[in-house]
């Protein structure tokens, strides 16, 4: 199976409907076993234990489960549009793909379903008193599973669609999104290099964000063509058809260079997956909605900027104690990301929001001054450039001098730097 199948796959799990679905469908399979094995139970064992009273256990785990399911999903719907609201419409994909809430959601649907199916083949009496036996330890089973996922949904509830509970899961989205690209920044291709003067160019056929790049067949169809490919943009680049999004060594056939052209995942909006930019500009989005004079929390904000800077401390780290990856296609060649524009994806909206903020602004200039000190070379320009652009904006928006002259003494690690 080839890694854009595999992306298929793992998209569809991801979606809420199926796991409700895998969950219904054993809740169905639970109360239909009862009529299969009634045979392996001796007769009479069925009234000693009572099971001729699970017609009433599963009328009310129906009734029940009908009315948590309903207002399960008003909770979710309902947290959704307050993360979308009081964060960025771009976090709430991570609330949709929660494993735990749709767990939690799955589960009540598969319990509702059991009692549903349960109810029905009472009705008709394929069980008889053996299968009633097993369809009551059936039902003791559910209930208790449904008992421990009431439990940890009401823990979730509490927190599902904060400000802070949706700052956490960015984060760790956007840190899943790190740590492969830290420990393989070209995709264990070989680096981008000089493009040769008669290199091919292959147009995109669609406009969107490219979300996946499938560098294991990218390889197989230059062992195919017999050529060397250079990849000409990364996963959250915006294509439209006019753009070149790889080149090659020589010319090819159109159908070699569609299957190429396909290899290059196209969506209409961002993914987290293999784009760690998306995750740090949904950060950036909700510290500036934060900023805005409608919310007015600079709380949040100093927050994010502690979050960006836990994160880029870690990538830094794991580029400089990670050894030389290893090369699994050497027919195509990838540019690694520039860690310059992680700072423009956070660092240059923040300093333009924040300089009329004296408490943001410091914690923007510690920030600043944390990473270009880190001793890792790509972050120091960049965090040079930014603590130049902050200073210009800070002593336009705070009027008195003894603020900006704090925020020069945080900027001193400069040093002559201007």
């Amino acid at each position: 199976m080839n890694a854009t199948w595999r992306l298929l796959i793992v998209r569809i799990t991801r979606r809420l409907w199926f796991r409700s679905a895998l969950y219904g469908a054993f809740g169905v399979a639970s109360a239909l076993i009862g009529a299969v094995a009634k045979p392996l139970i001796p007769p009479g064992v069925a009234a000693q234990i009572g099971a001729a009273a699970v017609g009433n256990i599963l009328g009310i785990l129906a009734s029940s489960m009908l009315a948590v399911t309903t207002f399960s999903l008003s909770t979710m719907v309902a947290a959704y549009a307050a993360a979308s609201s009081n964060a960025t419409p771009r976090a709430s994909t991570l609330l949709i793909e929660d494993s735990g809430s749709q767990s939690a959601l799955a589960s009540f649907i598969g319990a509702f379903l059991f009692s549903i199916v349960g109810l029905i083949a009472l009705s008709t009496g394929v069980y008889g008193d053996s299968g009633r036996l097993i369809l009551f330890a059936a039902t003791i089973m559910i209930i208790v599973m449904i008992v421990v996922t009431l439990l940890r949904w009401i823990d979730q509830i509490s927190r599902l669609g904060r400000v802070g509970e949706t700052i956490d899961r960015v984060e760790r989205a956007t840190r899943e999104a790190m740590k492969p690209l830290a420990r393989a920044p070209w995709l264990h291709a070989s680096p981008h290099g000089e493009l040769p003067a008669d290199a091919i160019g292959i147009f995109s056929r669609r406009i969107g964000y490219i979300t996946y790049i499938d560098v294991e067949r990218l390889q197989r169809l230059a062992d195919s063509g017999d050529i060397q490919l250079w990849t000409g943009v990364a996963a959250g680049s915006f294509i439209t058809p006019d753009q070149v999004i790889a080149r090659l060594s020589k010319p090819v056939d159109e159908e070699l260079a569609a299957k190429i052209a396909d290899a290059f995942v196209v969506d209409d909006l961002r993914d987290f997956d293999q784009d760690p930019r998306f995750g740090l500009v949904v950060l950036t989005e909700i510290a500036q909605r934060a900023l805005s004079p409608a919310i007015n929390d600079p709380g949040t904000a100093i927050d994010i900027i502690g979050t960006v800077t836990r994160l880029l401390c870690e990538w830094a780290e794991a580029r400089q104690t990670t050894p030389a990856e290893e090369l699994r296609y050497p027919r195509v060649h990838v540019r690694a990301l520039d860690e310059g524009d992680f700072f423009e994806d956070v660092y240059a909206p923040l300093v333009r929001d924040s300089a009329g903020l004296l408490e943001v602004a410091i914690r923007l200039h510690k920030s600043l001054a944390t990473l270009g000190q880190l001793g890792y070379a790509p972050y120091r320009a960049a965090a040079l450039a930014q603590t130049g652009r902050a200073l210009q904006f800070s002593a336009k928006r705070l009027s008195l001098d003894s603020d900006q002259q704090r925020l020069l003494d945080i900027a001193g690690w400069r040093g002559g730097s201007r």
